[in-house]
């Protein structure tokens, strides 16, 4: 369903893009965060678990900037997977005054044991698209998601 809008073919064009777009990123994280909420993580904590997995540990600002999420909603995320034994706050050796989140062994099991079946709910969800359509689609976002602000 495009848009009703009766502007110029440039406008509608850009709006029926918009519209698609939003579509199916809602769609698809919906199905996504079905799986996250099977195992009763939302996907801020999720997130969390996997930046950790991949990065290590890392101050909580960074995970934050890495999620696109603001300080406040990061600690909140932070507090409920350290209530669950997932995660652990630990003063950083190298600065005194700054703290690291790390995995624990409990969150080490956790994440890398279910990555890789949140990776195959992912690669279902593309198994639609080609490989070349993948890196198109990847390209495309990118140039969108990294425009500066006017």
């Amino acid at each position: 369903m495009g848009t009703h809008y009766s502007g110029t073919n440039s406008e509608k064009n850009t709006l029926n893009a918009f519209i698609t777009l939003m579509r199916a990123t809602e769609t698809m994280n919906n199905r996504l965060n079905r799986h996250l909420a099977d195992v009763d993580l939302t996907v801020s904590q999720f997130g969390t678990l996997e930046v950790l997995h991949h990065l290590g540990p890392l101050n909580q600002r960074t995970i934050g900037e890495k999620l696109l999420k603001s300080g406040g909603n990061i600690t909140m995320v932070i507090d409920n997977l350290e209530k669950n034994n997932f995660v652990k706050r630990k003063k950083d050796p190298g600065d005194r005054r700054a703290v690291l989140i790390h995995l624990t062994p409990k969150g080490k099991q956790f994440i890398e044991d279910f990555f890789p079946k949140h990776l195959d709910k992912i690669k279902e969800e593309f198994s639609v698209l080609t490989e070349e359509e993948k890196k198109t689609l990847s390209k495309l976002c990118k140039k969108l998601g990294f425009q500066t602000a006017k």
